[in-house]
């Protein structure tokens, strides 16, 4: 079995050979920007329970049409996705240090905007349960002081670019500060992190959510990250795949 470390040394080796291509012609970028953005919309959703197709989901983002059979929550999901994607695309432009709680804040307030206006960038105030899940969240009287103390790790966490992003996804929806989005949340500050140090966005498929959320369960009970970490680096070595083939598709 491939370690963790085998693992990270492959897409390092990947990343090498993306960054060596670099600039990429600027229609390729935005067509595959365009592409992942809604890939990573429809994905994020899934895991959730959002029944729009890629396909509808792109209709929904890209055309502004409605589907029929599906909710308008299910509708406004994919939008502000897309929307928050957008958001942390700008963010990128900060440095990890710079990082601050009013961004987080700022994410999650664009994907409930208008889905649930009440709560949309605010921490909870009540106690949370995930279906199926025998995970007991903290307090939400803690909820500010964890979400401090988780700045000021992420602002001087030092490691593998994708371990930190990785890590920053688990930590948070560990803490799970929000009545509802801490999901989507979670894999777009791992994005944003992503995105600071090169990376296309990872996107963790449909398929894989079983995987995924056992992933998360495991490393709740038994503080082994492995299972959660290889799935993190699938997810981004999926797009960095993708990225490279389309450079290698359009001669470069």
């Amino acid at each position: 079995m491939v370690t963790i470390t085998q693992a990270l040394n492959r897409i390092d080796e990947k990343k090498k050979k993306l960054d060596a291509l670099r600039p990429l012609p600027p229609a390729l970028v935005n067509n595959l920007a365009e592409w992942f953005a809604i890939e990573f919309t429809y994905t994020s959703n899934a895991i959730e329970g959002n029944t729009l197709s890629m396909s509808e989901t792109a209709i929904v983002v890209e055309k502004g049409i409605t589907i029929g059979g599906k909710t308008v929550r299910e509708h406004l999901e994919a939008i502000c996705h897309a929307e928050a994607i957008n958001f942390i695309r700008g963010l990128a432009q900060k440095k990890q240090s710079d990082l601050a709680l009013d961004d987080i804040l700022a994410i999650h307030k664009i994907v409930l905007q208008k889905i649930d206006d009440i709560h949309a960038g605010v921490f909870r105030d009540v106690m949370v349960r995930v279906m199926g899940s025998p995970t007991v969240f903290p307090n939400p009287v803690k909820v500010p002081f964890l979400m401090v103390d988780f700045m000021t790790w992420l602002q001087t966490a030092a490691d593998h670019p994708v371990i930190v992003a990785a890590l920053a996804h688990y930590k948070l929806v560990t803490i799970h500060p929000f009545v509802d989005g801490n999901g989507r949340t979670a894999r777009l500050l791992m994005n944003l992190l992503l995105l600071q140090h090169g990376y296309p966005l990872a996107i963790i498929k449909k398929e894989k959510r079983p995987e995924y959320m056992a992933a998360i369960e495991q490393a709740r009970k038994t503080e082994d990250m492995t299972e959660f970490y290889q799935i993190i680096i699938e997810a981004v070595e999926y797009t960095l795949d993708a990225y490279l083939q389309a450079a290698h598709d359009s001669g470069l």
